[in-house]
């Protein structure tokens, strides 16, 4: 152990440290910066992987312990932020200019939740610090607005040279496009693939949208022109599969998941929505409407994680009708902490996959 407190020495203890997601050297991965010593008393930076990770006070503690173990140590103090890593760029594909991170929310069939998992995790890591878009690219069916409360809202076409730009909506934290945006409330969305394939170019290219951590894109179901365009135009982070345990909608989401490998874009996992029912009036029940551990099973099968449970609530619904999505209506129930935990995990895994 070093015999003196200094600079070094306060690097030397933190060294053994590590990221729990990456297994690396915080030092080492340069996450311990701005060391100060005065009197007895430490200060430093430490600069997580994700505004959202899960284990930040267990890597705080971690520090904290580690120091005190060098002489003449009073107080430790630790000033925590984030950095999120930037995927891979990819030579085929032209990233977004200050986005770091696209992530697709997909399903292999409607009816899943894949929208509201999309908005509440996209407001999730919102409220964690990060920096979030959300495309909503299920084209003739878009929802996002409601959802997140901007019914009714217009966006901003404004001419950028020889290119006309959007300007996104903003709401909980998140900036939002949406098909909902540019046509009447009513009015159904008649088109063919390439039409499809062009507005959805456009939500990547010609939106201002900024700097941003995650950029999520709530895809519509099925393996179709979205998701092929999707993959061939960004690089991406990766893909979260929607399901129920319903054996119907696995079987959809085991084809989701296997379109996104073949078109080389890296699953993060897959997601459980509606686990199980709970009773309003019974909130200690708990009622396996369609079926259980469905999700779990089929991760297991096809080698991926599953990334968590949501059970269905009352309130969930609700949320997402009133435009306040459950985990800001209600962050102590069941399915928002389950949301959250699931909006921490996908983070992690983005930055696993960036640093290896």
């Amino acid at each position: 152990m070093p015999n003196r407190l200094d600079t070094s020495s306060v690097l030397e203890v933190l060294k053994p440290v590590q990221d729990p997601e990456l297994n690396k050297s915080l030092v080492d991965l340069n996450m311990i910066r701005n060391v100060a010593i005065a009197d007895g008393n430490v200060s430093f930076t430490l600069v997580l992987t994700t505004p959202a990770c899960p284990l930040r006070q267990f890597i705080v503690d971690e520090c904290e312990r580690a120091v005190k173990t060098l002489p003449d140590v009073k107080t430790v103090s630790v000033d925590v932020t984030a950095e999120t890593p930037t995927q891979k760029a990819l030579p085929d594909r032209t990233g977004i200019d200050g986005v770091k991170n696209i992530l697709a929310i997909s399903s292999g069939k409607g009816g899943v939740g894949k929208s509201t998992v999309a908005v509440n995790v996209a407001v999730a890591l919102a409220q964690a610090g990060a920096k979030v878009g959300l495309i909503d690219a299920d084209i003739y069916g878009p929802n996002a607005p409601m959802m997140l409360g901007l019914e009714g809202a217009k966006v901003t076409v404004r001419q950028s040279g020889a290119q006309e730009v959007l300007e996104p909506a903003f709401n909980h934290g998140v900036k939002l496009v949406s098909m909902g945006f540019l046509i009447d409330k009513d009015q159904p969305v008649i088109w063919r693939g390439p039409m499809l394939n062009g507005v959805i170019r456009q939500f990547l290219y010609q939106v201002q949208w900024g700097d941003l951590d995650y950029l999520i894109v709530d895809m519509p179901p099925g393996t179709g022109d979205a998701q092929l365009t999707l993959a061939q135009a960004v690089p991406m982070a990766g893909a979260v599969i929607v399901t129920t345990p319903q054996s119907v909608a696995l079987l959809d989401s085991r084809r989701g998941l296997k379109m996104f490998q073949q078109l080389g874009v890296p699953v993060l996992g897959i997601v459980e929505n509606m686990s199980y029912f709970i009773p309003p009036d019974m909130p200690e029940k708990q009622y396996d409407i369609f079926g259980s551990a469905g999700g779990e099973k089929t991760a297991q099968e096809l080698q991926v994680p599953l990334l968590g449970c949501i059970p269905l609530e009352i309130s969930l619904r609700e949320g997402g009708d009133r435009g306040i999505p459950i985990v800001l209506a209600a962050p102590e129930s069941a399915s928002a902490k389950a949301l959250t935990a699931i909006a921490e995990r996908i983070a992690g895994r983005v930055s696993v996959a960036a640093l290896a």
